[in-house]
């Protein structure tokens, strides 16, 4: 005989009780680690124990990534407890013509400063703009700085009128494409070029997001006070577009209880001394001048976090300035980041390969140089011993533009004193870590220069830079490297060109090493 068991009349109720009891008990488990809770003390209390919680819980103790934590729900979340994406309710997309009419107002903006300055080519009309339409377009004779530093940030700004009101990184890039060719065809007198065109959309795409993702690691929208002033000032001096619309939008002054944009997280090393740029051919040390250098280089997201990879989720920006002669101090800025990719262990051996973007501006008394490339790359890091690291990089890309110095090097006119190039480059950077006291790198970089516009022929640069450092305090190090610059030119017509430069730099470098992200990459 069966037992019949009879529930009482309100046992569904009590059932349905226990499961939302152990759903509600489970969802506890991947609540937000970085949320204030209303009515509990302090939020600027709360704040420094939020952080003081995800450094200890979510450290990346093995300089590879945190590991797998019941905190952290890894659908939204990467291991360090941030957001993988901005979040929609607080950063909603934007009609598509709200950002077009900002494109248009930074053109306006930029036409009104140039005519403020007195530039010729920002006096445009209706007789302009009938000629640009009818004589087409070319490539320009505009300075080196003004063609592969003036546009890309430009269209940082393009690309950012978009990003910054809800768009993707691909959804922002046709911003960058209207706002040159409305800046080529009506912004000023000169007939549109398409070296301007290209550097404007896609370097000016590596720029903003660039830019953005670094506001966003800036932002914070918890805080308050001055603080929080703090921290809108530096994010729109990042991002100037972004910090417009931020106050347009009133996102400067709304206050939220949990983190709103997508974070890695992000290492700085600041390096500053002097350099010895060496006059003669084929010189280790010799005569020339000597300079004070400044180098700041970020390195944002962590190439061996398994994670599913989006463009610039992991990026190196890393830019260069000399003072004491010459009227130029940019001397160099060197970039690339992630479009695609995937991570990978075999053994100990952890990797990450992709497709990447790069970017090379190298303008200094010996050489000019800028290339917009996009390849392959591969990232390794190898533990030798317990406190010894081996991490290496190496890259292969097209390049479809790049200026390139005469034969006769770089001068100080005002006017184009480099060609037009295609080509191909490759990287390789190679750096062992031991433990925090030393390291020893080794950076080559290869560049094959085809002529397409300017004295036909081909260029082969190569850039070599051994380095060694050494801790003297904590997160502080007495550096010194060896930069070799060789130029073999083959111009028809023309006998061929061989040429070596060098110079010596001593500095010291200070490491702001992300609490989350350990190790020292290249």
């Amino acid at each position: 005989m069966k037992t019949l068991y009879i529930l009482p009349p309100k046992a569904p109720v009590f059932i349905l009780g226990l499961l939302l009891s152990f759903c509600t008990g489970a969802l506890a488990q991947v609540t937000p680690i970085d949320t204030i809770k209303p009515g509990k003390g302090d939020p600027k209390e709360q704040l420094k124990q939020i952080k003081a919680a995800k450094v200890n819980q979510l450290s990346d103790s093995a300089a590879t990534q945190p590991k797998k934590s019941p905190l952290i729900d890894t659908t939204v979340r990467n291991k360090y407890g941030d957001l993988l994406n901005d979040d929609i309710k607080f950063n909603p997309k934007y009609p598509f013509w709200k950002p077009a009419i900002e494109v248009l107002g930074i053109n306006v903006f930029t036409n009104g400063l140039d005519r403020a300055l007195g530039e010729d080519f920002s006096h445009v009309g209706p007789s302009t703009w009938n000629y640009n339409f009818n004589k087409g377009w070319e490539w320009d004779a505009d300075r080196f700085g003004i063609n592969f530093i003036g546009h890309p940030y430009t269209g940082s700004m393009y690309f950012n009128a978009a990003r910054s009101q809800g768009y993707g990184y691909f959804q922002s890039i046709p911003y960058g494409i209207g706002g040159s060719l409305m800046w080529e065809y009506f912004g000023e007198t000169t007939r549109p070029s398409y070296n301007d065109l290209i550097n404007t959309t896609l370097n000016g795409a590596l720029l903003g997001e660039m830019f953005y993702r670094l506001s966003s690691n800036i932002l914070d929208d918890r805080t308050r006070g001055g603080n929080r002033v703090f921290r809108e000032i530096a994010a729109g001096l990042v991002d100037p577009v972004r910090g417009l619309n931020r106050l347009l939008q009133g996102k400067s002054f709304r206050h939220t209880n949990t983190e709103v944009y997508q974070k890695e997280p992000l290492n700085i090393t600041i390096f500053s001394g002097v350099h010895k740029i060496n006059d003669q051919n084929s010189t280790v040390f010799g005569t020339g001048p000597t300079e004070i250098l400044l180098n700041v280089q970020l390195d944002y997201g962590n190439p061996f976090e398994d994670i599913y990879r989006k463009p610039f989720d992991f990026f190196r920006l890393r830019t260069e300035f000399s003072f004491g002669s010459g009227r130029k101090f940019l001397d160099n800025l060197t970039g690339y980041g992630i479009l695609v990719g995937n991570n990978t262990n075999i053994g100990k051996l952890s990797v990450m390969y992709g497709a990447f973007q790069y970017d090379d501006y190298w303008d200094n008394k010996t050489f000019e140089l800028g290339a917009l490339g996009v390849g392959g790359g591969v990232f390794t890091k190898y533990p030798i011993s317990k406190n010894v690291m081996l991490y290496t990089n190496a890259h292969f890309a097209l390049v479809p533009l790049a200026g390139n110095s005469t034969r006769f090097g770089p001068d100080t006119s005002q006017v184009r004193d480099y060609t037009y190039n295609d080509g191909i480059e490759a990287k390789v950077e190679s750096t062992i870590n031991f433990g925090k006291y030393a390291s020893v790198s080794m950076v080559y970089y290869y560049f094959l220069m085809h002529t397409y516009y300017g004295a036909p022929g081909n260029n082969y640069i190569s850039i070599l830079k051994p380095r060694v450092t050494f801790r003297i305090a904590e997160n502080l190090s007495l550096g010194f490297e060896h930069f070799i610059y060789y130029d073999d030119r083959y111009l028809k017509a023309l006998a061929p060109i061989h040429s070596a430069r060098t110079e010596q730099k001593v500095f010291l470098s200070w490491f702001l090493e992300d609490p989350q992200r350990k190790g020292r990459y290249n």
